[in-house]
């Protein structure tokens, strides 16, 4: 019989009267996992070695903190306490990983973590476990868990809770657990008004969970992420990937800018084809008659629409579902699917699958306030289109109802980021080659390899082609790199801001060329160099003379720049989570950061900071950081150095 509390600490003392010795605690990554309880019960066994805990989980997030009285913290110390919320619940534990301050009785396992934040943990490095997202729950239910911790949503008046959030490893976990022979843990659930209620398969009756909490009022705000601008090459990279879409395909994008640019360009080629036809002829005037273009994506408005199958739901698909590019339904009957595959559909079948199919299909979700606040807000019949499924229906193909999966999700285009990628088709995403991890494997190698299973399907793995080291411009297109997260047997496309490179099934030597036309200028050379040498290269090759022009940074920002200054590509294409102050300030003290990253660059910053005038409109920005009226020296050079880059980024 399930039971019911509203206090965290009555709960722990459930918990621990049904738990003998150590605890082996299971709770989801990100938005469900319920901050309040953890945090009650790692205060209980902080100091009480008798209690060993562990905990396998993923991706804890905590708001960021601001260090000293830098700019950067000036910045973000008001912007953090107006987002998150001055009483959202930290995760004690994670801040203890942060500064390697567990103690030594508990032990926390993720397979995910928020991305480069715990480069330095050595508690967090050593603790990682590296896994595919389809391989988490039976990694999980090999440590038996005697207790599964969960946020809910739930809806008045009704005996079905809605794992929201996070039907991604939860029931999955069970399943594992059940064909192992082990017994059924705990499940215990903290209930949030603020979490959106979501139904279908993500809904199971109150009897599911042993413990039902419902923690008293207030209720801190949801975890929400700041969308951050997204910047010139972040836009081509978006448009190039845009292009490779099949109207009636199946959609599945990540996060961050890239994501934000690429469903920007989806939305721009479905309601204004004109525009979005002149910004491509502006990056590259051959890219329509790019053969991949023709082969598998296009141009045109969206007239079928597109599925959306996805582990992560967040911001691009609200703005994707919001613009009518998302709306090809699916349905779980897989008769009436093959009806439609063929062509032979009773008079019933579309009305069935406009009632009852579904056109976006996620594992988790994670966004901004706004994107939350969407979800809540959804009418009953949007709503109901929107199916939270577990990891293994989403993310890869086998051990489920293949048949049905594989036309559901025809022309599938996997879109995800990478940081590195080698001349020969190898990426790197997830990790540095001294083995600290950045962030995980996540979802990344099921989807490129869901990509070779499905006929009509690609995997496009987007990067930016250089980046900016202490004051050193580094390629992200590598001879090699002494750490790979997706081996090159199994490249397929890869796409940058200087364009797309097609290497299935290519030779080494097509391949390296490939990768050598988008890598950027200065380093191409070099590459095609390091090639030949291995003898990679049948024969000597010299940079293409054109490619030398356009693939620069200059000539891109030349490129985009009527559409940057007209409004076709902005700074926060799917809204912002800064005022207008703030978003100028974010440009400005990118600059600054830029700008200051070496010995040598941060001492000819300081030096114009020095002579640089007042500026007319500084007063409203110097005023948002405190810096208003300067009470000492580094008080008075920090305004200095914000006038310097407001007006250089003005």
């Amino acid at each position: 019989m399930t039971e019911h509390l509203t206090d965290l600490d009555a709960a722990v003392d459930w918990l621990f009267a049904r738990v003998d010795g150590p605890l082996r605690i299971g709770a989801p990554l990100a938005l469900g996992k319920p901050h309040r309880l953890l945090n009650a019960l790692y205060a209980r066994v902080e100091q009480d070695p008798s209690r060993p805990l562990q905990l396998y989980t993923a991706l804890s997030l905590n708001p960021p903190r601001a260090k000293g009285n830098g700019l950067e913290a000036r910045f973000l110390a008001p912007f953090a306490a107006r987002h998150f919320g001055e009483d959202f619940p930290r995760l004690a534990y994670a801040d203890a990983i942060a500064r390697d301050a567990l103690p030594a009785h508990v032990q926390v396992e993720e397979f995910y973590m928020q991305s480069g934040a715990l480069l330095g943990s050595r508690q967090a490095q050593s603790s990682y476990t590296s896994l595919n997202y389809t391989h988490a729950a039976d990694a999980v239910a090999q440590r038996a868990p005697q207790v599964i911790v969960q946020k809910v949503a739930m809806r008045p008046d009704d005996r079905r809770l809605s794992l929201s959030c996070n039907n991604d490893i939860t029931q999955d976990t069970l399943d594992a657990m059940t064909a192992r022979g082990l017994p059924r843990p705990l499940l215990v659930a903290e209930i949030d008004p603020q979490l959106p209620y979501l139904g279908g398969t993500a809904t199971v009756d109150v009897s599911f969970f042993d413990l039902v909490i419902t923690p008293p009022a207030p209720y801190p705000a949801l975890f929400g992420l700041p969308r951050q601008p997204v910047a010139d090459a972040d836009y081509a990279i978006g448009l190039y990937a845009s292009t490779l879409v099949r109207d009636g395909g199946t959609l599945q994008i990540g996060i961050g800018t890239l994501a934000d640019a690429l469903s920007h360009a989806l939305v721009l080629r479905h309601t204004d084809n004109a525009r979005y036809r002149r910004v491509l002829n502006a990056l590259d005037p051959q890219l329509a008659s790019h053969p991949l273009v023709q082969e598998i994506g296009g141009l045109d408005p969206f007239e079928i629409g597109l599925y959306g199958c996805s582990e992560m739901l967040n911001e691009g698909f609200r703005r994707l579902v919001q613009t009518g590019v998302i709306k090809r339904k699916v349905h779980d009957d897989l008769a009436l699917m093959q009806r439609i595959e063929n062509g032979s559909t009773l008079s019933i079948d579309h009305a069935t699958l406009e009632a009852e199919g579904e056109y976006l299909h996620g594992a988790f979700y994670l966004g901004s306030s706004e994107f939350y606040e969407w979800l809540r807000t959804l009418p009953e019949d949007e709503c109901r289109a929107i199916g939270m499924r577990r990891i293994s229906e989403i993310n890869q193909l086998y051990g489920g109802n293949e048949t049905l999966e594989r036309l559901q999700r025809r022309h599938a285009r996997f879109f995800n980021s990478c940081m590195m990628a080698t001349a020969l088709g190898a990426a790197v995403s997830d990790a540095l080659e001294d083995g600290r991890v950045v962030s995980g494997v996540g979802g990344q190698y099921n989807f490129v390899a869901m990509a070779h299973a499905l006929p009509e399907a690609r995997s496009v793995l987007m990067f930016r082609a250089a980046r900016d080291d202490r004051g050193q411009r580094e390629s992200n297109v590598r001879w090699n790199y002494g750490h790979t997260t997706i081996p090159r047997h199994l490249r397929d496309v890869y796409l940058n801001e200087y364009g797309i490179a097609d290497v299935r099934g290519l030779t080494d030597d097509d391949c390296v060329h490939a990768m050598a036309a988008i890598t950027e200028a200065p380093f191409q050379g070099a590459l095609l160099q390091q090639a030949f040498s291995a003898r990679k290269l049948a024969a000597t090759a010299q940079p293409d003379a054109q490619r030398q022009q356009r693939n620069t940074p200059q000539a891109l920002a030349a490129a985009l720049a009527p559409f940057r200054n007209d409004g076709t590509l902005p700074d926060y294409p799917l809204g912002s989570d800064f005022t207008e102050i703030e978003q100028v300030l974010v440009k400005a003290l990118g600059w600054l950061k830029a700008n200051t990253q070496t010995r040598g660059s941060k001492l000819r910053t300081v030096w114009d900071a020095l002579w640089q005038p007042a500026g007319d409109g500084d007063a409203v920005y110097l005023q948002r950081m405190e810096l208003q009226s300067p009470k000492d020296f580094g008080e008075r050079l920090n305004a200095r150095l914000l006038r310097l880059a407001l007006a250089r980024t003005a």
